[in-house]
């Protein structure tokens, strides 16, 4: 529970707003080439100024005329390294672009590469080994608590496959399961289900194989066999081996003719009944057991995919988290509705703790278009406005909040000539995503065209996004933002209007 509480905020006294040129002192140290030496000058000269690396950025620091560049994905993860020091570089080239924004920072066009490439003609003259330096940011990088925290393995509520991570324990009326026999069956296991099949049918025979060689037993028909003169009740019966082939072949009706129940006893006709009504019964549950189980349409949602990650750009000028859903068959759901929970543990104000509390994620019930016409791939959208959780997060806070989006697609299997039987059996797909599978300024690639006279869906590009322009701010600053213009704008009209009004002349 306390995994889905919000991550404490980041140290922000060591990395500034905005970024700042490097200081770089007036002698350079020499660096230890023997790889001998190596170990202990790491050691010395973790407290000793570093002369190829820049400093950390100060919070006043400005650099006039360099951009402020829209955080990208590459950027989420790169630019905040909290366990890497603030004189390490970038490990790779391609991190070398990657700066400090600001927290509420809006996005601005794309900037050419040539304009990125000041910041590594601005770097120290004094160049170091990569090796040497490679390793000496690998070793501390490693020894920080927060990078190996960050590695531990995220306890999901629901994987990505929709099994919910739940497990139910002490409990103590287990008598409620055997009310609904049925359900348990069905419930098990394959392996577990298949031993449960098998053991009804063989205790029964046994049973009353049982039964059959006590009753030829007490009337002396084991001991008169062969004589002509003995009326027997059941008749080529002489011991137990005989006994089960005649309850087999009484309850599965296969009748072989050389052992049966005659009429010279009624306890044998009541005894052949029983098992006759028994073994009806059991063929009725177990059957209808197994025919369930393997026709359930829990395997329906198999087919029905969900897209890796959210994304968070705008629609229609508003702020939307988007994910993508889509059907593998032919044979569409019927009546599909979609909806999303948030899973997120929060403190009340009177300090009681709710634990992986439940809100609901508006997918447009109020229009209608949570009901899906599920034929191709569709773009579920939600709007981020006042009612919506993230209505306050921007992309910086989104790295330090925990959280995890549950989604749950629910539909009616529609009848085909193969599953006539599973007509009317809703089916329902989930999948959740958490807070680093959402990526924040990107959209979905278009995966239909039109060719031959019919649309073609390429499924090879249902995963893939593209980075657009998208303000870092949230949807309460934009709103802000864009009330604080109209009000400008307004103020100004009514400025220019009585400007322009002619004066008025005074009476006579």
């Amino acid at each position: 529970m306390l995994a889905y509480l919000p991550r404490p905020p980041t140290d922000t006294s060591r990395y500034g707003t905005f970024p700042q040129k490097p200081d770089l002192p007036a002698a350079p140290e020499a660096l230890v080439e023997d790889g001998g030496q190596q170990a202990a000058a790491t050691t010395a000269k973790r407290s000793a100024p570093m002369p190829n690396y820049p400093s950390a950025p100060r919070r006043s620091g400005f650099v006039p005329g360099e951009p402020s560049l829209p955080p990208s994905r590459g950027s989420l993860t790169t630019q905040h390294h909290r366990g890497r020091p603030s004189w390490c570089p970038p490990p790779a080239p391609q991190e070398a672009g990657a700066r400090l924004y600001p927290l509420h920072a809006l996005s601005v066009a794309n900037i050419p590469n040539s304009s990125r490439g000041k910041t590594s003609a601005r770097s120290s003259t004094v160049h170091t080994p990569e090796g040497l330096q490679s390793r000496r940011c690998k070793l501390l990088e490693e020894d920080s608590p927060t990078v190996q925290a960050g590695k531990r393995q995220r306890q999901r509520y629901v994987t990505k496959v929709g099994k919910c991570q739940v497990n139910l324990g002490n409990i103590q009326d287990k008598k409620r399961f055997l009310s609904d026999i049925f359900t348990t069956i069905v419930d098990l296991k394959y392996r577990w289900f298949l031993f449960v099949f098998m053991m009804c049918y063989i205790i029964t025979w046994v049973v009353f194989g049982f039964i059959y060689f006590f009753d030829a037993w007490v009337r002396g028909d084991v001991g008169h066999q062969g004589d002509p003169e003995w009326q027997a009740c059941i008749e080529n019966v002489d011991g137990f081996v005989s006994a089960l082939l005649l309850s087999v072949e009484s309850q599965r009706t296969i009748g072989y003719g050389t052992r049966m129940v005659t009429a010279n006893c009624a306890e044998g006709v009541i005894l052949l009944m029983a098992q006759s009504i028994v073994g009806s019964m059991i063929d009725a549950m177990m059957v209808g057991c197994m025919f369930v189980k393997i026709s359930r349409p829990k395997k329906r949602a198999q087919t029905l995919i969900f897209s890796k990650n959210c994304v968070i750009s705008r629609r229609d000028e508003k702020l939307c988290l988007m994910f993508r859903v889509g059907d593998l068959r032919e044979s569409h759901m019927v009546d599909a509705k979609i909806r999303a929970k948030l899973i997120k543990s929060r403190q009340t104000a009177e300090g009681e703790f709710i634990p992986l509390e439940q809100s609901e994620l508006n997918l447009g019930y109020d229009t209608g278009e949570d009901r899906l016409f599920l034929v191709e791939p569709q773009i579920i959208c939600h709007v981020i406005n006042r009612h919506s959780p993230f209505w306050d997060m921007s992309a910086e806070s989104l790295r330090r909040e925990q959280f995890e989006i549950i989604i749950i697609l629910e539909g009616i299997v529609e009848a085909t000539g193969n599953h006539c039987l599973a007509a009317g059996m809703t089916c329902q797909a989930r999948t959740s995503y958490t807070e680093d599978e959402i990526l924040w300024g990107y959209r979905f690639e278009p995966c239909m065209s039109l060719e031959k006279g019919a649309f073609q869906v390429d499924y090879s590009r249902f995963e893939m996004t593209f980075e657009v322009q998208t303000p870092a701010a949230s949807a309460k600053e934009l709103h802000e933002l864009k009330e604080l213009e109209q009000q400008e704008h307004s103020t100004l009209s009514l400025y220019w209007d009585h400007l322009l009004q002619p004066c008025a002349l005074p009476g006579p």
